[in-house]
């Protein structure tokens, strides 16, 4: 984990710069408590309320890229405001949709501060990794009840760590894991043991978690990983070397899913929840029965149904992003997160592959918002505060490339 250099300067005036300074500490210190959602509002949410408002005094300033962001955003939150119409009792939907606002704006906060200066993503990735540590480490003790109390970190004996949902606990835990498994492929021998240490608690909170989403994102998003670092690197020793680190990397998990195994609390639970299809997933008003007459009923509802509305009417939420979108959102919140998914991960395919600052952490990001979007389809990712840290990531990403361009553009038009 090592400081990267920017390719164009960033200067602010004397008073500005040690504002800014702080503010970057105090963005870190808010990535970090994302990882601590026992109770809502969490401390995150109090915490970055203020931090955005702080930023914006400071004169954050929000650019094209950015602003298309925010328009996505707004979009996506007016479809929300209409579907309240059609609700007979409104009851918490506005706290619902407060929430979903602030999220929405959190995409934009962390686009606008990455694309000010992308040294910030160093500290974004560094926190949230020692979140995802602490919170994993949570979540182990407690599988295991490692001290009285400890059990407030599972669920249906499942480490949940710091959140209120193991389903939500593994996912959070992808990212960091991939910017590690960077670091791992590509970083100095020394800091090699540190790192794979480090991944080992991560992966370990995963395996806990019992989430069947989460494993499936975490192997997905490592092949991944491995596979475009493969494309990436054209030297026949460095691919030598991350095969030869992901074969040893296979054989390590192995080796402790065996061990694992042999203890029967995790060897019962783990039978379990393998199977593909769970007994809540294919009953005659099961998620997949859900999913189906959802949409069929959504289609002849323009403005949706309203927040938390899909759940008086069926055993259970939606479980599924797209058709959450669309009944909680209308026709016009779908449109918008499917032109919002399409264009961050276009974004991804156009510009994963140069060379720049800040491509380790837009490869981590984009893959995990890969991840993110597949396991939409059987889980409720709305309210989920690190996919939309991923969205601010990708799109920050994207809007340092394109002031990269401009400034080489200029370069180059620039009379000798």
């Amino acid at each position: 984990m090592s400081t990267v250099a920017s390719p164009y300067p960033v200067t602010f005036k004397p008073g500005r710069a040690t504002a800014r300074l702080i503010g970057s500490g105090l963005v870190a210190f808010g990535v970090f408590l994302s990882g601590f959602v026992i109770d809502e509002p969490a401390p995150y949410e109090i915490f970055m309320a203020g931090l955005i408002g702080f930023w914006f005094i400071l004169g954050l300033k929000i650019s094209r890229t950015t602003g298309v962001l925010l328009a996505f955003m707004l979009l996506y939150i007016t479809g929300g405001m209409l579907s309240i119409t059609q609700m007979e009792t409104i009851g918490d939907a506005p706290i619902y949709l407060a929430v979903t606002f602030f999220l929405l704006l959190s995409s934009v906060f962390y686009c606008a501060i990455i694309e000010e200066d992308q040294r910030r993503l160093f500290l974004i990735f560094n926190a949230w990794t020692v979140a995802a540590v602490i919170t994993a480490l949570l979540g182990i003790l407690g599988y295991f009840h490692a001290f009285p109390g400890s059990e407030i970190f599972t669920r249906y004996d499942r480490a949940m760590g710091a959140f209120q949902d193991p389903n939500v606990f593994g996912p959070f835990l992808v990212a960091p894991s991939l910017y590690l498994l960077h670091g791992i492929l590509t970083g100095k021998v020394a800091h090699l043991p540190l790192r794979v240490f480090t991944l080992m608690i991560i992966a370990f909170g995963v395996l806990l978690s019992f989430s069947r989403a989460a494993w499936a994102m975490f192997v997905f998003s490592a092949m991944m990983m491995v596979l475009i670092m493969l494309i990436k690197e054209r030297s026949g020793a460095f691919r030598l070397k991350i095969l030869i680190i992901a074969l040893a990397g296979v054989i390590l998990s192995v080796v402790v899913i065996v061990i694992a195994l042999q203890i029967p609390a995790i060897s019962d639970l783990l039978t379990s929840r393998t199977k593909l299809v769970q007994e809540y997933d294919g009953d005659r008003l099961g998620r997949f029965a859900r999913h189906q007459l959802g949409f069929l009923s959504a289609m002849s509802q323009p403005l949706g149904i309203g927040p938390m509305v899909f759940s008086t009417i069926y055993p259970e939420d939606e479980h599924n992003i797209w058709l959450k979108s669309l009944t909680t959102y209308g026709w016009l919140g779908l449109l918008t997160y499917v032109g919002l998914v399409w264009t961050t991960l276009g974004f991804g395919i156009r510009y994963m592959l140069r060379d720049r600052p800040w491509q380790p952490y837009l490869m981590a990001a984009w893959i995990t918002l890969c991840g993110h979007e597949l396991i939409g389809n059987v889980i409720d990712t709305d309210h989920w505060r690190h996919h939309f840290m991923l969205f601010g990531i990708v799109w920050g990403c994207a809007a340092l490339e394109h002031r990269y361009q401009k400034q080489r553009t200029r370069k180059v038009a620039k009379p000798a």
